[in-house]
């Protein structure tokens, strides 16, 4: 299925997906577009059951979020792209790289892993079918955010959980399931694009260890540990930004 996408950027610079964490919209790459659109050819999507993008039918697997950004890259004629992905939207950003290397120029996996067992997905699912999105929405955010940070940007924090309150509660529910039987360990070793992973030391859902497996288990990656929660890209957008710059123009 074709993907709801924002394009912003000249034609001429270097097309950037940006794909996105459970539970978010095209909204939470806010901090990146406020500085990179000048520079960068960005796209951003929303995925299948989320924001903008309708939600079909569950189950869904990290394939069938994959297959759907190749299909909304095949609508808008773009060949080849960097993706930079955020959790469930740097898992997506690895299948594609294992699966369709001729289509990614590079990947940026920011707060992932690659296989997380035992995080009570079922649990979360159920919660957001039968009580909505506000049940879960504080919760999340509280751990995509520094507590340090969180409470000196409260608009932003409560922006964010906005944000998750609006997703389509048996969206986000279907892509629970996606991450609860991803394991995309045994794909690594064959993701042969360049690769930069990045973590923050304070990421309570995807910690540094996460992040060091897969770091080793690409053979072209790199690993950056920088300063920030899950969502680094808001508690430490500069840095992530320069990184952003850096990998796209290598």
């Amino acid at each position: 299925m074709k993907l709801a996408v924002r394009i912003l950027g000249s034609d001429a610079a270097p097309p950037v997906v940006f794909l996105g964490s459970l539970g978010s919209t095209i909204d939470m790459w806010g901090p990146q577009v406020e500085v990179l659109d000048g520079e960068l050819r960005v796209l951003l999507m929303d995925h299948r059951g989320h924001g903008a993008t309708d939600t079909p039918p569950g189950p869904y697997t990290i394939a069938d979020l994959g297959g759907d950004v190749l299909e909304t890259l095949d609508d808008l004629g773009i060949e080849r792209v960097h993706l930079v992905g955020l959790s469930l939207g740097a898992m997506t950003a690895m299948w594609l790289a294992a699966e369709h290397p001729e289509r990614v120029a590079g990947t940026m996996l920011l707060s992932t892993s690659a296989f997380i067992p035992d995080a009570g997905w079922e649990d979360r699912a159920a919660t957001v079918r039968q009580r909505g999105m506000d049940a879960i929405a504080t919760m999340v955010v509280s751990r995509w955010l520094t507590p340090r940070w969180s409470e000196a940007h409260l608009d932003a924090r409560d922006r964010l959980a906005a944000m998750v309150a609006s997703i389509d509660p048996e969206g986000y529910a279907n892509c629970c399931g996606a991450i609860a039987t991803m394991d995309l360990r045994p794909q690594l070793a064959g993701i042969d694009v360049p690769c930069v992973v990045v973590v923050g030391r304070d990421d309570p859902n995807t910690p540094p260890e996460h992040a060091e497996v897969i770091a080793a288990g690409i053979p072209a990656a790199s690993l950056e540990l920088i300063d920030g929660a899950h969502f680094c890209n808001w508690d430490n957008a500069a840095v992530v930004n320069d990184i952003i710059r850096r990998h796209v123009r290598a």
